[in-house]
C-alpha cells in the first residue's frame, strides 16, 4: 500500500517551480533506513540503484515530474524581495499569491501526468521562496521568511497543504537549513558507507552521510546565484548553459583570493547562509579592487563555487567513498570539472545515476517532509541545524 504526495521546490535559483508527485510505502518514513542494495549478477552500481527506487523495497517511487518557470515580472519581484525596499509587506503579499498560483499549475500538471485524482493525495510539501534567512541573528532567535500562501494553494487544488518548514527549527535555536540532509540519508545512504551529497542550487548545499546513520550537514556558500547574476547582466542570458562562458575565460587568482576572504567559508557547522550574504552587493564589493573582462569574473565566480564545494568536502567527509551531485549546477559542465578537479581521485556522481534526476531531489526532499509532519515524525536533525532537540517541521493547511 502506498501513499501518494505532492512535493514543490522553488529554490534560490530562482528559476521557477520543479514539482514531483511521490508515491511512499504506507509505513512512515525513518531516518534510519538504508535503501541502496548492492549490484547483483554483473549490473552496474547506478542500474541497480534505478532497479532499486522503482521496487516495492524502495523508499518512494516519483510517479511524475513538471516544472515552471516563473513569470518574468513575478521572478524580478521576488528577486527584488531579497532585499529592503519600498512597501514590501504589500508587494510580498501579492508576490505570495502568485507564487501560490505557479505551485498550483505544477500540482495540476503533476496530477494529469500521473492520472491521480487529488483525492489521492494526502499532502502537498511547499516549502515558499526563501527571501529573507537570518537565524540566530538579532534577538538571539533571528527569522527565516518563505514568501507561501498556503492557504490559497490549498484552496486552489483541493489538497491539505504543509508549510512553513523552517521556523520551529528556528524557534528551537537551530539554523532551519539545511532540512535536506534526512532525506539524504533515506535515499542515498548505505550501511558501511560514508557518503557526500551535494546539492548546487543558488546556494550549495553538503550533506554528510556516515555509513552508522549519522549525519552532518550545512550550506557550502554561493551555488548558481552569483554566476546566474553575473551571466543575466552581462549576457541577457538567465544562466551560463553547461558553463561555456565561464570556459571562455580565465581564472583571476587576486579576484579569487579577495571572495575566499569571506569569513563565512570559515564557520565550523552548523551553518546556514542565503543570498542576505551572497548577492550583487556582496560580487560588488570585492569587484571594485579586481575589474576584469566580464568572461573572467564569471570564470572566477565557477572556480569559487567549485572551491567552496571542495573544501566543504574535504574538510568535513574526509574518507567518503563518493560524492553524489544534484541541484541546477550539476548541469554546468565547467563548474563539475572545477569540482571534479578539486577533489580527485575521489567519485563524483550526479543523482541520476543513483536513481533520482537532478531536478527532482530537492522537490522529493519536501515530500517527504511533508509526510514525516503527517506521521507527526521530526523532520529536523540536530546535527545539522544547531536545534534544541528534533521537531516536528511544517504547519498544515487543510483543504476542507
Amino acid at each position: 500500500m502506498r501513499s501518494h504526495y505532492i512535493g514543490l521546490m522553488s529554490g534560490t535559483s530562482m528559476d521557477g517551480v520543479d514539482g514531483v508527485l511521490v508515491a511512499f510505502p504506507g509505513s512512515a518514513p525513518r531516518p534510519t533506513t538504508y535503501v541502496v542494495r548492492p549490484p547483483r549478477g554483473g549490473e552496474t552500481l547506478g542500474a541497480a540503484r534505478r532497479l532499486f527506487l522503482m521496487s516495492d523495497e524502495a523508499p518512494m517511487r516519483i510517479r511524475a515530474h513538471a516544472h515552471r518557470e516563473f513569470a518574468p515580472g513575478l521572478k524580478h519581484e521576488l528577486l527584488a524581495l531579497n532585499t529592503p525596499g519600498q512597501n514590501e509587506l504589500h508587494r510580498s503579499a501579492l508576490a505570495s499569491n502568485a507564487l501560490a498560483r505557479t505551485y498550483a499549475g505544477v500540482v495540476g500538471d503533476l496530477v494529469q501526468q500521473a492520472q491521480v485524482a487529488a483525492e489521492a493525495v494526502v499532502a502537498i510539501g511547499a516549502h515558499g521562496q526563501t527571501v529573507r534567512h537570518r537565524p540566530r541573528e538579532f534577538d538571539a532567535t533571528g527569522y527565516t521568511l518563505q514568501l507561501n500562501n498556503p492557504a490559497l494553494l490549498a484552496e486552489l487544488t483541493g489538497i491539505d497543504v504543509v508549510g512553513d518548514f523552517r521556523s520551529r527549527d528556528v524557534a528551537a535555536g537551530g539554523q532551519g537549513a539545511p532540512l535536506t540532509p534526512g532525506f539524504h540519508r533515506a535515499v542515498f545512504g548505505r550501511a558501511g558507507d560514508r557518503v557526500a551529497v551535494l546539492n548546487i542550487g543558488g546556494i550549495s548545499n553538503l550533506s554528510v552521510l556516515g555509513g552508522d546513520g549519522a549525519v552532518l550537514g550545512f550550506d557550502c556558500g554561493p551555488g548558481n546565484a552569483l554566476m546566474d547574476h553575473w551571466c543575466l547582466t552581462h549576457t541577457g542570458a538567465a544562466f551560463d548553459r553547461g558553463g561555456a562562458w565561464a570556459a571562455s575565460g580565465t581564472v583571476d587568482s587576486r579576484l579569487l583570493a579577495a571572495l575566499q576572504t569571506e569569513p563565512y567559508f570559515g564557520l565550523a557547522p552548523p551553518k546556514s547562509t542565503g543570498r542576505d550574504l551572497f548577492n550583487p552587493a556582496w560580487l560588488a564589493l570585492h569587484l571594485r579592487a579586481h575589474a576584469r573582462a566580464p568572461q573572467d569574473v564569471q570564470a572566477t565566480l565557477t572556480q569559487l563555487t567549485a572551491w567552496a564545494c571542495a573544501q566543504s568536502v574535504l574538510r568535513f567527509a574526509s574518507g567518503a567513498k563518493r560524492l553524489i551531485v544534484c541541484g541546477g549546477g550539476a548541469l554546468n559542465a565547467q563548474l563539475m570539472r572545477n569540482l571534479t578537479a578539486h577533489l580527485t581521485p575521489l567519485p563524483v556522481q550526479t543523482s541520476d545515476v543513483w536513481g533520482v534526476p537532478i531536478d527532482q531531489v530537492e522537490a522529493a526532499a519536501f515530500a517527504w517532509l511533508a509526510k514525516a509532519f503527517v506521521h507527526r515524525e521530526p523532520g529536523n536533525l540536530i546535527a545539522v541545524t544547531g536545534a534544541s532537540g528534533p521537531r516536528i517541521l511544517g504547519a498544515l493547511y487543510p483543504a476542507r
